[in-house]
C-alpha cells in the first residue's frame, strides 16, 4: 500500500498576543489602472511573439534537417549513377578501341615492330645485328617494313627477320644482343583493361562529378 507523506498546515496569517497581525500574505490586486493593464498586456503579446518564434526556429530546424537528410541520399543515388555512367561510357570506349586497334592491326600488322624501330633508333644506330621474331605469316612483310624503316632512319646494321610460331599477328620480339624490346596485342588490350578498371576503383563515388559539355 502506498502512503502519501503529511503536508504540514501553514497559516497565511499569523496574528500576535495582542490579537494584532504579526504577518500577512501580499494582498491580491483585484483593481489596475489603465497603464497596468496595458503593460500587462503588451508583455504578454512579447512572451507569445518569444514562444511563436522559438517554435518556429524549431520547426525551421527539423525541416532544415529533413532536407538535408534527403540531400544526402539524393547525392548518394546522383554519385552511384555516375559512376555507373562513367563505367559504361569507360566500357565502350575500351570495346570501340579495341575494334578499331583490331582492325588496324589487321591491315597493318608490321606497323608496331616499325614503330618500335624508329623509337629506338638511337640506341640501335651502333649495333651491327638487329634480329626480329614474329608471326610466321608475317615474316615477310616485317622484313620488307624494317629495311624501309632502317634506311628511313639511317640505320646501317643487318636486321634479320625469323618466324616464332608462338607469336600472334602483329607481335614480335627484338633483340639486338645489349637490349630487347618486344610486344603482343593481347597482353597489351589485358593491360589497358586492367589499368583501366583500377583507375575506375580507385575513384569509386568520389570521382569528379560528370558535367555536361
Amino acid at each position: 500500500m502506498t502512503t502519501t507523506p503529511h503536508r504540514k498546515f501553514t497559516f497565511d496569517t499569523v496574528f500576535n498576543e495582542a490579537g494584532g497581525i504579526a504577518s500577512a500574505p501580499a494582498p491580491v490586486k483585484r483593481v489596475f489602472m489603465p497603464d497596468e493593464v496595458e503593460k500587462i498586456r503588451r508583455d504578454a503579446y512579447a512572451e507569445g511573439e518569444r514562444s511563436a518564434m522559438v517554435r518556429a526556429e524549431q520547426d525551421q530546424a527539423a525541416a532544415l534537417g529533413e532536407i538535408a537528410a534527403a540531400a544526402r541520399s539524393g547525392l548518394g543515388a546522383l554519385a552511384q549513377v555516375a559512376h555507373e555512367h562513367r563505367t559504361a561510357s569507360a566500357e565502350l570506349a575500351l570495346a570501340a578501341a579495341r575494334t578499331i586497334a583490331g582492325a588496324a592491326l589487321e591491315l597493318f600488322p608490321e606497323a608496331p615492330v616499325a614503330a618500335a624501330l624508329v623509337s629506338l633508333a638511337r640506341e640501335v644506330e651502333a649495333v651491327a645485328r638487329l634480329t626480329v621474331r614474329a608471326s610466321p605469316d608475317l615474316v615477310v612483310r616485317t622484313q620488307a617494313a624494317l629495311d624501309r624503316t632502317a634506311e628511313a632512319c639511317g640505320l646501317t646494321g643487318q636486321i634479320v627477320a625469323r618466324a616464332d610460331p608462338n607469336l600472334p599477328p602483329a607481335a614480335f620480339v627484338l633483340d639486338w644482343g645489349d637490349g630487347k624490346a618486344s610486344y603482343d596485342p593481347v597482353e597489351a588490350s589485358e593491360r589497358v583493361e586492367a589499368a583501366l578498371r583500377n583507375a575506375l576503383a580507385a575513384d569509386g563515388l568520389h570521382a569528379e562529378p560528370l558535367l555536361p559539355l
